[in-house]
């Protein structure tokens, strides 16, 4: 089926110039992950304007919060919700279309606005609030790389370290250093003091 929409594609398109094919990328069968609610007995919401992020969000149990185009809408969703969920994903796309763009400016504008939403955040009071990336999108290689991710992580049961920005180059000398993003959820879960045991 996926063979001849393809064709079939290729055929309609291919007199629409700069458009003359089309190109189908992650779909697959279904692999049954369990939920995040199942894992770790949450109630999991994402907000996030980009379709793979919803996707994603929906495939490990998250229920997707419609929040509109903007980054304030994005958090005016959050709080609005806040009292119905005890997980929340929020999802910034534009640091990396701006990082993949290019454009130093742009990106630095998009995080400094972000930035402004962390005190909102807290006067929620969160057990954890996590702020991290999913990937290094560096403007001068204007797409994804290599490069570990800068990560801040607040809980009242967090030791505190002498970071004082939050960035790629001070946050690897931090308490936590570096570590494979498979502990982000067991660290976020135990200083939340909702994990029996951390490690062994």
């Amino acid at each position: 089926i996926i063979n001849e929409f393809i064709d079939k594609a290729i055929e309609v398109l291919k007199e629409h110039s700069p458009t003359n094919a089309v190109l189908l990328r992650g779909f697959a069968k279904h692999p049954g992950l369990p939920t995040m609610g199942e894992l770790f007995k949450l109630s999991p919401a994402a907000i996030a304007t980009y379709p793979m992020y919803k996707g994603l969000a929906k495939l490990v149990g998250m229920e997707i919060l419609e929040a509109g185009e903007t980054i304030e809408k994005e958090f005016k969703t959050l709080k609005e919700n806040y009292q119905k969920y005890d997980f929340f994903y929020l999802h910034i796309k534009k640091t990396d279309s701006y990082g993949e763009d290019g454009n130093f400016k742009k990106k630095v504008e998009i995080i400094e606005e972000v930035d402004k939403y962390i005190p909102e955040l807290l006067s929620l009071k969160p057990d954890v609030l996590v702020v991290t990336g999913d990937h290094s999108t560096p403007a001068l290689m204007k797409g994804h790389s290599w490069h570990p991710n800068p990560f801040m992580l607040f809980s009242k049961y967090i030791r505190v370290d002498e970071v004082k920005q939050f960035n790629e180059k001070e946050c690897v000398k931090g308490g936590l250093g570096r570590f494979p993003a498979v502990d982000i959820l067991p660290l976020m879960m135990a200083n939340a003091l909702k994990l029996q045991k951390f490690g062994a």
